[in-house]
């Protein structure tokens, strides 16, 4: 059986209330956290885009559970350097209850330094340097690398968790997914297709049925997400979703390579209010939104994250502890 988190989004809410949606994922039974990592929203009317590190640092206080980014991007915006630094300072805070999950970004938040946004393929290159800088500095010795994309010079973390922080790989193409296979202890996707998980673990239907995952590469943790909108007026639900979160639902690579808010609000005319009808979970239906979720554990996943979109997360969390979530784990 998966475990069950919460996803906290950073484009929707500042850090105050980040923390206090932590606090009620746990009281609600959630086992574990995801937070996104973004400089800015992905349109105005979210709204919001605190500096993740800084929320962690708080989530490390208030709460037990596991905490891992979804997804940073270690590459342009932050030197991989930095991001090391970053990534282990939150696993000490949090006693090693931190895992950083890694992907090629978007260029939405990476371009703001004047930067040239490379294309994929050396995006994929990047962030495997990256995540091979990084694993060397996790182990607390002096770094000197001099490679394709970036340099190192006598660098040395001094504060470090016992083990070293794990790394997880967001990917949907089948080049990312590769990438993940072979550089990354765990697995981030979107998407509950089973195809997907066997492709980064062949052998992942060997996993065991008690939660602990024992194929392909031993302990690899397969993690996915979701977003829904809980509430009693379901055409409401969907109206919220269609002015927060249309951007979801945009077809092909636009939401890697468009630079600001703005181009995404341009395209918010191209989704509809039937596309959300059709493609996100909105109202107060237990059954409809135990079944998204359980979408996940049936395609192999480990851990599955859940984000309620609008401003009603008291009520979300309540209908979860009370309703949702006894469906899905059977208490």
């Amino acid at each position: 059986m998966p475990e069950y988190g919460c996803f906290l989004a950073s484009e929707e809410h500042g850090p105050a209330a980040l923390v206090e949606q932590a606090r009620m994922a746990e009281q609600a039974g959630f086992q574990a956290l995801w937070i996104s990592d973004h400089f800015h929203p992905w349109n105005d009317a979210q709204g919001q885009s605190p500096f993740v590190w800084s929320v962690i640092g708080a989530l490390s206080e208030a709460v037990s559970l596991p905490v891992e980014t979804a997804v940073t991007c270690p590459t342009v915006r932050m030197h991989p350097a930095v991001t090391a630094h970053a990534a282990a300072t939150c696993a000490v805070q949090t006693e090693g209850r931190f895992r950083l999950g890694l992907g090629t970004g978007e260029a939405l938040n990476e371009h703001i330094l004047g930067d040239r946004w490379p294309p994929v393929r050396v995006r994929l290159e990047m962030l495997e340097e990256a995540v091979h800088v990084m694993r060397r500095l996790f182990t607390g010795e002096e770094v000197s690398h001099h490679g394709t994309h970036y340099t190192v010079e006598n660098a040395r973390l001094y504060t470090v968790p016992d083990e070293p922080v794990p790394i997880d790989i967001s990917g949907f193409g089948p080049k990312a997914i590769s990438l993940a296979s072979r550089v990354g202890d765990g697995y981030i996707t979107m998407m509950p297709k089973e195809e997907m998980v066997t492709s980064y673990l062949p052998h992942s239907r060997l996993r065991s049925n008690g939660g602990t995952p024992t194929g392909g590469g031993g302990a690899k943790l397969v993690s996915g997400g979701t977003k829904v909108c809980y509430g009693a007026d379901r055409e409401e639900c969907v109206r919220t979703v269609h002015r927060l979160w249309y951007n979801e639902l945009l077809p092909g690579e636009m939401g890697q390579v468009l630079p600001s808010p703005r181009h995404f609000e341009q395209l918010h005319e191209l989704v509809t209010e039937d596309m959300v009808r059709q493609n996100v979970v909105c109202g107060d239906d237990p059954d409809e939104h135990a079944a998204a979720l359980r979408a996940f554990a049936d395609a192999g996943f480990d851990r599955v994250y859940v984000n309620q979109i609008g401003p009603d997360q008291r009520g979300f969390f309540d209908f979860y502890r009370t309703k949702v979530l006894p469906r899905l784990t059977g208490h």
